[in-house]
């Protein structure tokens, strides 16, 4: 269960100890990577972003401090300005930060700002990667998105470029054969869609939704066209967050068999294996 504890402010110190800008992964703990465990565990102070699994948070320190610092497209969002001199304020009490995000802090996540700005002030900086949504999507749907006959590549893109920003290149996407992640797109997936088909790519080619990947009882795939794109969000009531996956590599669905239905390796078969057939029993 998350939560927010109040805590004595720690004693100020000379050298800050580095802020860790980590990666919650998509949700579920058991995606967590060991070292973002170790970071969390170890933490004072946890600034937190929204799409954080509670389950996750609640991995914290009873005595941690926990601070809630969300942005969400279309909500009252906590501004990033504020987020970054809060980091520094917070590093220099002499408090192990932790910046913990959703999915990868590279990706989307701001870290450039961040890192930047930590750098500016003289605070180091450690980045601990997490599981980021367009992989965990992939997974969901067990569909490879660099499938060696369909597609030589992925790219992530966002559907919400900065704003003022230079907009995204969906022709040049287009052109390029590669399979498209593309994050924060349910707002504008009538453009997204449209620029796609200007620049080339038809109708029927395989697309999907992932909404709320990696979260139990949350997530929801479902596979559909690039042209019928919008109309299975509205028939699906899909919205955000969600990944729009795009591209030939979904046409190969891949059959994952559950873990409960596996069948077990023939012990000739895991001999060949060293160790195999000792846990095996």
């Amino acid at each position: 269960m998350s939560r927010t504890i109040d805590t004595p402010t720690p004693t100020p110190t000379r050298t800050p100890h580095p802020v860790a800008l980590v990666g919650a992964g998509p949700g579920d703990p058991d995606l967590l990577t060991v070292r973002a465990l170790r970071a969390i565990e170890a933490a004072d102070v946890l600034l937190v972003d929204d799409l954080v699994d509670p389950r996750v948070v609640a991995l914290a320190r009873p005595a941690a401090r926990v601070i809630r610092v969300g942005k969400r497209g279309g909500c009252r969002s906590t501004p990033q300005s504020f987020i970054q001199r809060l980091m520094v304020r917070c590093a220099r009490t002499g408090a192990r930060v932790v910046r913990l995000k959703g999915g990868d802090p590279m990706v989307f996540g701001r870290a450039g700002e961040e890192i930047a700005w930590l750098a500016a002030h003289g605070i180091g900086c450690e980045v601990v990667s997490g599981l980021t949504a367009g992989i965990a999507a992939a997974q969901a749907l067990g569909t490879s998105l660099t499938h060696r006959e369909l597609a030589h590549g992925v790219a992530f893109v966002t559907g919400h470029p900065a704003p003022g920003g230079d907009e995204v290149d969906w022709a040049g996407l287009a052109r390029s054969g590669l399979t498209l992640a593309v994050y924060m797109g349910v707002a504008r997936a009538a453009e997204i869609r449209d620029a796609l088909l200007a620049g080339g790519l038809p109708a029927s080619l395989p697309a999907a939704v992932v909404q709320s990947a990696g979260l139990a009882g949350l997530q929801r795939t479902v596979r559909t066209t690039l042209g019928a794109l919008l109309e299975t969000l509205a028939r699906e009531r899909l919205g955000s967050p969600a990944i729009l996956l795009i591209g030939r590599a979904l046409a190969a669905e891949a059959a994952i068999v559950p873990a409960a239905e596996a069948a077990i390796v023939p012990a000739a078969e895991a001999a060949i294996v060293p160790g195999v057939r000792h846990a095996l029993g």
